[in-house]
């Protein structure tokens, strides 16, 4: 099968599954799940390209094993954010810009974790660059361990094994297979909108309050609100 690179080869899914198989995707899951430089990697497109290539036969795996071993490398990842987070503590923001880091991907995972509490674990498996950095954030918050370790292991089956089971279903339909690069593409468009319809209501509450905005009047994110989702 070959599918448009979307990006860089190294980016497309095809791309690294041929050339570091099952292994490779294990790694990718497990570092965009809550390692800092991971949060460009495409998380959905290869998932579903991975329950794809197993339906074809063209990965030799048995699907089982396959959502078994990428909800584990999901759970992981996250717990290696959220560890990193405790550990890390506030001075995360006040990190500077770098070519893989950038301050505003961690101000929009907080704003992100401060919205949805807890269940932001389960939703931000869903949206890129933000699910890379929203465990992270529930470890600078401390939030409860053991909520956390539930909502990430709930967020990790959900996302790694639905995320890939949709690609083994959808996998048997002839429309697919013809138009898989188009699919791929959809894929991604449709797992950017939160980020973009995010962008554009914080863009416009900006606009609408540049007083408030400019005084900071709201929590900084330099000093995450441990309130509700901290550990007492």
């Amino acid at each position: 099968m070959n599918t448009l690179a979307l990006g860089p080869s190294w980016l497309d899914p095809d791309y690294l599954i041929q050339t570091f198989g099952l292994i490779g995707v294990l790694v990718i899951v497990f570092a965009e799940s809550g390692l800092l430089i991971g949060f460009f990697l495409p998380g959905d497109s290869l998932l579903f390209t991975t329950g794809l290539l197993v339906t074809t036969n063209k990965l030799d795996y048995p699907l089982w094993a396959v959502c078994a071993l990428v909800v584990l490398a999901a759970v992981l990842g996250d717990q290696v954010g959220y560890l990193f987070g405790r550990k890390v503590g506030p001075s995360l923001f006040k990190r500077p810009d770098s070519k893989l880091f950038k301050q505003e991907n961690v101000e929009k995972a907080h704003a992100f974790f401060e919205k949805h509490g807890p269940k932001s674990l389960i939703l931000a498996r869903f949206v890129p660059i933000v699910r890379t950095f929203t465990p992270i954030i529930a470890g600078v918050s401390r939030m409860n361990y053991r909520s956390f370790i539930t909502f990430n292991v709930i967020g990790g089956l959900l996302w790694g094994a639905g995320v890939t089971l949709l690609g083994s279903a959808l996998g048997k339909i002839e429309f697919v297979h013809k138009h898989i690069e188009l699919i791929l593409v959809a894929i991604v468009l449709i797992s950017v909108i939160p980020v973009a319809i995010e962008l554009l209501r914080a863009r416009a509450q900006s606009k609408k309050n540049p007083d408030q905005n400019a005084h900071g009047d709201h929590d900084a994110p330099g000093t995450p609100a441990r309130g509700r989702h901290a550990k007492r």
